[in-house]
């Protein structure tokens, strides 16, 4: 397996437990109050912050059990990068613009926290997921 592809799979895997995390924590404490009235920021920091920890701790793991794969990218690797990426952006552009209409008509931070952070978990996964079916298939042919 190549070390991009490695890359692709921590953190597909690392962004769903996350945000899966996040939603569990979240409901869990919904109760009998209403959703939005659930403290979420601290939450949903610790969440983030711990996603980007564990994806630096995953990703030095990975390389020191492959360390004559450091440093190995080729053209296919940087095309099949660039394909991810560009794909999963969207998902950060129709968030920021639902996010952006929710500001605009006075919804309540809770749900344009959520649809922001959510935004970021979908465009990681996709591109993700995008990037390891490439691996396993190739490129898409236009």
């Amino acid at each position: 397996m190549a070390p991009e592809e490695k890359r692709a799979w921590i953190m597909a895997v690392v962004s769903a437990c996350g945000y899966g995390t996040y939603v569990a924590i979240i409901l869990g404490r919904a109760g009998t109050v209403a959703i939005t009235e659930v403290p979420y920021a601290a939450t949903l920091l610790w969440i983030i912050g711990g996603a980007i920890v564990a994806t630096i701790v995953l990703h030095i793991a990975v390389s020191m059990a492959s360390p004559g794969d450091i440093g190995k990218k080729d053209q296919r690797d940087r095309e099949i990068h660039r394909y991810g990426e560009y794909a999963g952006q969207w998902c950060l552009v129709l968030g920021g613009l639902a996010a952006l209409g929710m500001a605009m008509a006075e919804v309540d931070h809770f749900w344009i926290a959520n649809v922001i952070y959510l935004a970021f978990v979908l465009s990681s996964v996709l591109g993700s997921v995008l990037k390891i079916v490439a691996y396993r298939r190739g490129l898409p042919t236009w």
